[in-house]
């Protein structure tokens, strides 16, 4: 048994299996024939990634982006679900997977589509599957993904297992789990408010909202386009927004003061849902910011905030987050008999909230029931998803 976390979100697909970890724009394209391949230059799982699933080829992430003809890329959940879950997935299960054992996925779904669509998930990528993986020397490798069981969660939740799991599934941090915790979780498309008390889910408290980074980068984008006439795919402004400067035909725009501008804006609106969300619930302990879009937004909003916010760590990709949530919680839910891998890359041991190097901290503590949660009630929420 092998157990992976996916997300699949608007922005990038993530998974992680506790070895080996993968992340890659969530886009799509034909797979033209390439007539010249120079052999220099970036070359690993993801820079050329060519697959070959139910006998349709696919270009994925940055590859489609800069050798498709054509590509698709969506902010629409349902088109998420029907046409790219199962491509994205399986490709990402296909990069991760070690062997030919079974396999089993923890993955999530934004609050607000959670009930909705955690079905439709379950059957895109349930059952037996093949992806051949066209490498760049000419060596195809195809794999067999059998997926015999898939637990979903609404997405945010994963970052809190990631904070109060070990690596082996156990809760690890007694001090966490006894909290009342809210999360913001600031993706592409969605920004997801999650809270947890005691280890029992708050369904009051936890929704999804249309405030993703990529609000952002559509306003940066108009006005690009007003100033050079260029339409600039939302997709491909990451490196521009990283930064603070793009070049077309030759002539450089700086964005740097819109884009504070902008991010500024953005914190604000995040922090006005938030905090009239959680208006009833001031006694929420510490609050995570978790997702990719928190990197960019973090120092904006945590003056705006009420409550005790956590940093975001620097050393660490906060995209991830919830993916080694989803982990620890499979281990949680299915077990884990052998001995967990390090993590790539490790996780910060001096993060706040966390339990440091997973590995470590599992070779180190006492696993007795000491680091269990005395409340009945939260335990009991977890085993429900057994």
């Amino acid at each position: 048994m092998e157990i992976i976390g996916i997300d699949v979100g608007f922005g990038f697909t993530k998974a992680y299996n506790g070895s080996n970890s993968v992340i890659f724009k969530s886009i799509t394209g034909d797979a033209p024939e390439i007539q010249f391949n120079p052999g220099i230059g970036q070359d690993n799982s993801v820079s050329n990634l060519h697959v070959t699933i139910d006998d349709k080829s696919y270009f994925l992430g940055n590859f489609a982006e800069a050798q498709s003809r054509t590509w698709d890329f969506t902010l629409e959940q349902d088109k998420l679900v029907s046409d790219f879950v199962k491509i994205l997935a399986i490709t990402a299960a296909g990069v991760c997977s070690e062997g030919s054992r079974p396999i089993k996925v923890v993955s999530g779904l934004p609050v607000g589509f959670y009930k909705r669509d955690k079905k439709r998930f379950k059957q895109a990528i349930t059952g037996e599957h093949e992806v051949t993986f066209h490498n760049q020397n000419g060596k195809d490798v195809t794999k067999k993904i059998n997926i015999n069981a898939v637990q979903m969660i609404p997405q945010p939740i994963g970052s809190i297992f990631n904070h109060i799991m070990d690596d082996n599934g156990r809760i690890s941090s007694r001090e966490l789990s006894m909290q009342k915790i809210g999360v913001i979780d600031i993706g592409f498309r969605t920004t997801d408010f999650s809270v947890f008390d005691h280890l029992k889910y708050i369904e009051r408290s936890s929704t999804t909202m249309d405030t993703g980074i990529s609000k952002c980068f559509s306003v940066i984008a108009n006005k690009l386009r007003e100033e050079s006439k260029v339409n600039v795919e939302l997709f491909r402004m990451y490196h521009f927004i990283e930064q603070g400067m793009v070049k077309i035909r030759g002539k450089e725009y700086n964005i740097a003061n819109l884009k504070k501008r902008v991010f500024t804006h953005a914190a604000s609106a995040i922090a006005s849902d938030v905090n009239r969300l959680w208006q009833d619930d001031w006694d929420i302990d510490s609050i995570f910011l978790s997702g990719g879009g928190s990197m960019e937004l973090a120092q904006y909003l945590q003056a705006e905030i009420q409550g005790n916010v956590i940093p975001v760590s620097t050393s660490s990709d906060a995209r991830l987050n919830n993916v080694y949530g989803y982990l620890k919680f499979g281990r949680y839910k299915w077990g884990h008999s052998e001995p967990p891998k390090p993590s790539s890359p490790p996780e910060d041991a001096s993060d706040p909230g966390s339990s440091g190097n997973p590995t470590e901290k599992a070779q180190t503590q006492s696993q007795d029931d000491t680091h269990t949660p005395k409340n009945g009630k939260g335990r009991s929420w977890l085993k429900r998803q057994s």
